[in-house]
């Protein structure tokens, strides 16, 4: 079930640093411009691809594993398959002490993990992307022309 709007919006907020797990240096990946529009929005992006580790990426160094990343990360946004979750979600709890949130990628969806981190207090968001709802809850008008249901020309 998606979180309410508000809950949203809160995370989003509240919000400052974002691990993004499965990042890809290729700039036509999802995860690469989800990373980029985010990090536009003045989040911080920890990108973590053991692939790419050492590469730069908006700014910052590619980590390895979630293990290496500072400790000022509070939100892991995961683009990875759902049955390679569970792990991820152990490693963020384990080694990311103000971590809020772990938000799961379309697709990507996980009840052991979210039960795991539910019970350490983190948000859990599942099947969603934060670019696509920054960009309906703020009201962006994007290319497409998507009715984000925020603006209207209604008085």
């Amino acid at each position: 079930m998606k979180p309410s709007d508000q809950i949203l919006k809160r995370i989003l907020t509240s919000t400052r640093t974002i691990a993004v797990v499965g990042v890809s240096l290729n700039p036509v990946r999802p995860s690469n411009y989800v990373a980029r529009y985010l990090s536009l929005k003045g989040y911080r992006i920890i990108p973590v691809n053991p692939a790419a580790a050492g590469a730069i990426l908006y700014g910052e160094t590619v980590r390895a594993t979630l293990a290496e990343c500072p400790e000022d990360v509070d939100m892991v946004d995961i683009f990875r398959r759902s049955e390679l979750v569970p792990p991820i979600v152990d490693e963020a709890l384990t080694h990311l002490p103000n971590l809020r949130t772990i938000w799961m990628q379309i697709g990507v969806r996980s009840e052991e993990a979210a039960a795991a981190a539910r019970a350490r207090g983190l948000d859990v968001i599942e099947d969603c992307c934060p670019k696509m709802e920054y960009q309906r809850l703020f009201g962006e008008l994007r290319m497409g022309g998507i009715n984000t249901g925020i603006l209207s020309s209604r008085l």
